[in-house]
């Protein structure tokens, strides 16, 4: 089969639910809506589904109609807390909520995957697996599907697969590699307190916010400073400053601090975690002020199989000029499939949805982020191609 034209027979469709979905945007674990459409559609192309698995979850099985390996293909379906900047006449509807990452299109091409899959179902050596995640973004979706007994289900799977729409990447291109292509991502909250009192006094207090500044000028040199460059420690940021008191004469109580960190290795991320509460309480303790330092894992670095890599990239240079696919696509963005891919061996890769003549080109969680759509049928033809290289022989 040539699946990118019959990809592209479905490339109408795709847009239509894509915009769809980007108009109807729903936040993590809340997406009611959006996971009854994605069942909906996918029993009615034959599927046998569950619904409420981590709560607003769906999967879908198919079964093939002869013997051979079980494929998990994955989409995720939350929206981000944002309000779009667009004059797109499919903007989103929610104040406040939108798809800013490239879930809508996700959802697209995997229906679409579905359906150029279940027309083969007679020919397919093997299962499919479809997995509707909610809440990926920050909310531990993936893990919660897991407890759910997402990978206990029978029979069990054999590789998963996956990928991303990617505004880094030029629409017409695809992104894959072998090993750690996203990192592991982890966030902190500190509270810094001191003893407030009058600005106008500051001798009478203990200021906190005098010292959450030293603590985020420190915090900010512990990957240039206490890490070997070696380890795989690329970024650590602090994201958010807030007091306890909002008045110009008031010195507060207490300031909290958030950040994030990345990194590509489960050691670094431990060690991370350590110097940042070491830093936090002794600047604290050398001005009188106390630290209570929390720090939450979100995500563990996602690592592609090399076997899998070097399979479905054999598959995508059949189909593509060299030019088109790049090696190296590696992003210190995270991505809780991370999980599934710690547990089968599989592929996360990335579909390049940026045109600059068109002026599509605004980061993931810009107000402004679009996709080119065509995208979408690169998207459904690659991860069809891709899963037929595994249960579909001779189709490729």
């Amino acid at each position: 089969m040539d699946y990118f034209a019959r990809a592209a027979q479905l490339q109408d469709q795709m847009v239509t639910i894509r915009r769809d979905f980007h108009q109807h945007p729903e936040l993590g674990f809340q997406e009611h809506r959006t996971s009854s459409m994605m069942a909906e559609s996918l029993a009615a192309m034959g599927y046998n589904v569950q619904t409420g698995i981590a709560k607003t979850g769906v999967v879908a099985f198919l079964e093939g109609a002869h013997d051979g390996p079980t494929i998990i293909l994955r989409c995720d379906m939350d929206a981000l807390p944002i309000q779009e900047m667009s004059d797109a006449p499919y903007r989103s509807q929610e104040d406040g909520c939108m798809h800013a990452c490239g879930h809508d299109g996700h959802m697209a091409i995997a229906l679409a995957t579905a359906q150029i899959l279940a027309e083969q179902r007679e020919q397919m050596h093997g299962n499919v697996r479809l997995v509707c995640q909610p809440g990926e973004e920050g909310h531990g979706g993936m893990l919660r599907m897991i407890d759910d007994g997402l990978l206990e289900m029978e029979p069990e799977a054999d590789i998963a697969l996956g990928l991303h729409l990617w505004s880094p990447l030029k629409v017409g291109t695809v992104g894959i590699a072998a090993g750690a292509t996203m990192s592991g991502s982890s966030v902190f909250r500190i509270k810094v307190q001191g003893k407030g009192g009058h600005a106008a006094m500051p001798h009478t207090t203990i200021d906190p916010v005098a010292c959450a500044g030293q603590l985020i000028t420190a915090l900010h040199t512990i990957v240039g400073r206490k890490m070997n460059a070696m380890d795989g420690a690329v970024i650590l940021s602090v994201t958010g400053v807030q007091t306890s008191t909002n008045t110009h004469n008031i010195i507060p109580e207490t300031v909290e601090i958030t950040g994030t960190f990345r990194t590509f290795n489960a050691y670094t991320s431990e060690l991370l975690e350590q110097h940042v509460r070491d830093v936090s309480r002794s600047v604290c303790q050398s001005v009188g002020c106390t630290a209570d330092v929390h720090v939450r894992h979100l995500t563990i670095p996602t690592v592609n199989d090399k076997e899998v890599v070097h399979r479905v990239k054999a598959v995508f240079s059949k189909m593509l000029n060299a030019e088109q696919i790049i090696d190296r696509p590696h992003t210190m963005a995270s991505d809780d499939f991370s999980y599934v891919l710690d547990e089968i061996p599989g592929v996360y890769f990335f579909v390049g949805i940026s045109n600059d003549e068109r002026g599509i080109n605004f980061s993931h969680h810009h107000p402004r982020f679009d996709m080119d759509e065509d995208a979408l049928t690169m998207g459904a033809g690659l991860l069809s191609a891709a899963t037929a290289a595994y249960i579909l022989p001779n189709t490729v």
